[in-house]
């Protein structure tokens, strides 16, 4: 049940009204059970001093394209209600036309566009006005009879409002509906949400929270636990066995669904969608549509339920029905599109957002992470509207037409425009193995940079965890994971995978790095120390790109490995038989798969770099002594003679190798494969030839 979350310690602490709106914002955004990720909006209204220093009665509202969990007052418009009032006597007014007038209302030009229900706040004549989309009042407007259940519930206390797009004749109806009944207490948006209000920022919190609790109470008195959803059809699969099949399964669905643009994707077993994607009634119900005007953007109309009986030996089985499924589905979209489309208006991807497999859970699409999390979120919120509409009687939804109105209305396009440009690698999945080392780092940071998600695979868990959490608290949840890998096992390379695929859906770009170094003479080289170069070197190389390489194939779309292998690759370094020999194997391993990798479009490159000391491990430990004294010259010499040796006397750091591994796997080097490039400075003895 829904709980206030009002500290009034934490309130008084907060002296304007900006700052106490603020603060009901984000409290009334932390429970998503009150309002929907992006959706929902707050206005107070109070007196500010304008540019002249006179007192001006101003509006502020939530602008477009925030959320209300986070928001700050940077992300609230300040509109002057003496401009806005006169607009009540219009009798219409069309999108375009009342976002223009609004952006004459600002009282700072800074401020964000106003959100396109704006007006619905300055209509009502209450200070403080809530627009929310809990899950509990959802469920009554998209209940076949929730007017008449509304009357149960509330009385006379509420106004009723038909479905209308949010604008300038919603905002008009409500608030005429308001004036004209003196006990109403709230308004309830068929199909849409709820709008309340109060004199104060608190007591406009506590209204919200209170209608919330009895719509609540109404229908937890309804629920009937056995027969949710029709009843159980298909049971959840043991935890493991699930995660187990959507790791397998994932880079499938992620080449299906990425066609101009690749996709991200994440997974969700939660107790709700299980007993969601397991009811009877579900596969009918969840195409219905959507629950909420505000998710469509993000959800699409209706989600894809695969027909599959759970089974953990038919993982090939579901691999195909999700294949076939997805194609249906973008068939079955652009069919719609065509029936609904208005001029002008351009397709955005066919392929469903959010996947429900049965005894599995969902999985769920998004150009990032963070965006498949939206999709993910929000299909939470409709499992929830869909739990409490169905206890009350039928689940309905807008018209087709209606949902695609809301889908290209312009002004949400608008928003959409407002975005960055994506990034070189954006929607990409990096894998880097040492990940925690100075080149692996270094590389994670260069990508992330340009917008890829890595993986920082390492034997040095907490190494590569530290990297990650650096990158995250810089980039956003998520950005990067940290995995336990060890590159000589193949059950180790074939689980960091399985959880990348489990964490993005797949994997784009494999920087194939871990590495160590050993020197001896060649009469003094061990079957131990031959063994360690070429288990780690060699074969981890080997299991790394094999396993990146089936992923690969299994997406169809194509990818980019890049190797790190040494200037001893191609120079026959001295003391150093075991690590030379196994570098140059690297080398010839890369040519060798990206003569098989083409007709895939995997394209496999190797850089080769030289004496990279700074944040080395190898470096760091009997290495550097060793080659000091191949070279006669004492271990803190070493960084001057490598310089020295160059013909650009410079010496090489970890950033340089990753623009080089950046430009090997990004677009610009898109026609290349099979090819070695030496950053080293210069080393003539080292000159492929």
């Amino acid at each position: 049940m829904v709980q206030s979350l009002w500290d009034s310690s934490k309130a008084s602490q907060f002296e304007s009204g900006l700052d106490q709106l603020v603060y009901r914002s984000n409290i009334i955004g932390a429970d998503r059970r009150v309002c929907n990720w992006g959706g929902g909006n707050t206005s107070a209204k109070t007196v500010v001093k304008d540019f002249r220093g006179r007192d001006v009665e101003v509006m502020f509202v939530k602008g477009s394209g925030s959320d209300l969990a986070s928001m700050k007052a940077g992300n609230f418009t300040g509109l002057r209600m003496d401009d806005i009032r006169p607009l009540f006597e219009r009798s219409e007014m069309s999108d375009e036309e009342m976002v223009a007038y609004l952006a004459n209302c600002m009282i700072d030009s800074k401020h964000p566009r106003a959100s396109i229900e704006t007006l619905l706040h300055a209509f009502l004549p209450f200070k403080h006005v809530d627009h929310t989309h809990p899950d509990s009042i959802i469920s009554l407007c998209c209940a076949h009879n929730g007017k008449e259940l509304a009357k149960e519930i509330f009385g006379d206390r509420f106004v009723w409002v038909p479905y209308v797009r949010p604008g300038f004749t919603l905002s008009k109806m409500i608030a005429e509906g308001v004036l004209a009944n003196p006990k109403a207490e709230l308004v309830l948006m068929e199909k849409h949400g709820l709008v309340t209000w109060g004199e104060t920022s608190e007591e406009a919190y506590a209204q919200t929270i209170k209608i919330i609790s009895e719509a609540e109470a109404f229908i937890e008195a309804r629920v009937n636990e056995a027969k949710l959803f029709g009843g159980v059809r298909h049971a959840a699969l043991p935890a493991d066995v699930r995660r187990s099949i959507a790791a397998a399964v994932m880079p499938t669905v992620r080449g299906a669904v990425s066609d101009a643009k690749k996709m991200i994707l994440s997974f969700d077993d939660a107790d709700d969608v299980l007993a969601f994607v397991g009811g009877e009634n579900s596969p009918k119900l969840s195409q219905v549509g959507a629950a909420c005007p505000d998710h469509l953007v993000h959800t699409k109309v209706v989600p894809l339920f695969v027909e599959w009986t759970p089974n953990a030996d038919d993982v090939e089985g579901l691999k195909k029905i999700l294949k076939d499924s997805i194609e249906a589905y973008k068939e079955q979209y652009k069919a719609y599109f065509e029936r609904n489309k208005n001029e002008g208006d351009v397709m955005f991807e066919a392929a469903p957002r959010v996947i429900l497999i049965p005894g599995v859970g969902m999985i769920n699409t998004g150009k990032s992470w963070a965006n498949s999390q939206v999709s993910g979120a929000l299909y939470h919120r409709a499992i929830a509207v869909m739990r409490g509409a169905t206890a009350l009687g039928d689940f309905v939804s807008l018209s087709e037409n209606e949902s695609y109105n809301v889908e290209y209305w312009p002004l949400e396009l608008y928003k959409l425009s407002l975005a960055p440009p994506e990034a070189e690698f954006s929607r990409q999945v990096a894998f880097i193995t040492g990940g925690a080392g100075g080149i692996g780092s270094e590389t994670a940071r260069r990508l992330v940079s340009d917008g890829a998600h890595v993986v920082l695979a390492d034997l040095n868990l907490e190494g590569a965890q530290k990297v990650a959490d650096e990158i995250n608290a810089k980039y956003g949840e998520n950005r990067a994971i940290a995995v336990k890998m060890d590159v000589t096992s193949e059950e180790a390379v074939v689980a960091a995978y399985a959880e990348t695929a489990l964490t993005y859906g797949g994997v784009d770009i494999i920087v194939n790095n871990a590495g160590l170094a050993t020197s001896s003479p060649f009469d003094e080289t061990s079957l131990k120390e031959w063994n360690l170069n070429m288990n780690v070197l060699g074969t981890g190389y080997f299991l790394v790109a094999r396993e990146a390489f089936k992923v690969m194939k299994q997406q169809a779309v194509g990818g980019s490995m890049v190797f790190i292998g040494s200037k001893n690759s191609v120079y026959a370094g001295k003391n150093a038989t075991a690590y030379s020999a196994a570098k140059a194997l690297e080398a010839h391993l890369a040519r060798c798969i990206a003569a098989e990798g083409g007709e895939f479009g995997i394209r496999v490159n190797t850089v080769l770099p030289d004496a990279i000391l700074q944040g080395s491990a190898i470096w760091n430990g009997s290495w550097r002594n060793e080659r000091a004294a191949a070279y006669g010259i004492e271990p803190d010499q070493l960084e001057e003679y490598y310089r020295k040796r160059t013909t650009l006397l410079v010496n090489i750091y970890p950033r340089d190798i990753a623009e080089g591994v950046a430009f090997f796997a990004s677009s610009k080097s898109a026609k290349t494969t099979g090819c070695m490039l030496t950053i080293d400075g210069g080393v003539p003895a080292a000159f492929t030839r």
